[in-house]
């Protein structure tokens, strides 16, 4: 084997073990959201259903769930979502571009941060 393959290897290897470290982390988050919101943390593992338990926590309904299956629809469904989530934290329209963005920073910011749950948004109107 020769020192290129051997280094490209590696790097594989390293970037797995990376990616694996930041799904890991961003589980984590997801459940201390959940768990911040009154729901049980491990909601947050369960594909599909954890989107559900999301629209719950921000007061949409759990059909909305068929909607983030149809593409481009997902992408305004998760425009709205992101919304209410930001104002189910008591966040304003900055987190939520944040979280429209840039989920993957923002989520772990409401989950490991101070931020407190308010109740879901969307019932509030």
């Amino acid at each position: 084997m020769s020192i290129a393959a051997l280094l490209a290897s590696s790097a594989g290897a390293i970037g797995a073990i990376i990616y694996v470290i930041v799904i890991v982390f961003e589980i984590a988050a997801l459940w201390m959201l959940f768990a911040k919101a009154g729901r049980p943390g491990w909601e947050a593992i369960i594909p599909f259903y954890n989107v559900w338990v999301l629209l719950r926590i921000v007061g949409r309904p759990g059909w909305w769930l068929i909607l983030f299956l149809i593409p481009f629809v997902n992408l305004v469904i998760w425009i709205i979502v992101a919304l209410d989530l930001a104002k189910s934290f008591a966040k304003g329209v900055g987190f939520a571009i944040g979280l429209i963005f840039l989920d993957f920073i923002f989520v772990p910011i409401l989950g490991f941060g101070s931020a407190e749950y308010a109740g879901p948004a969307a019932e509030k109107g």
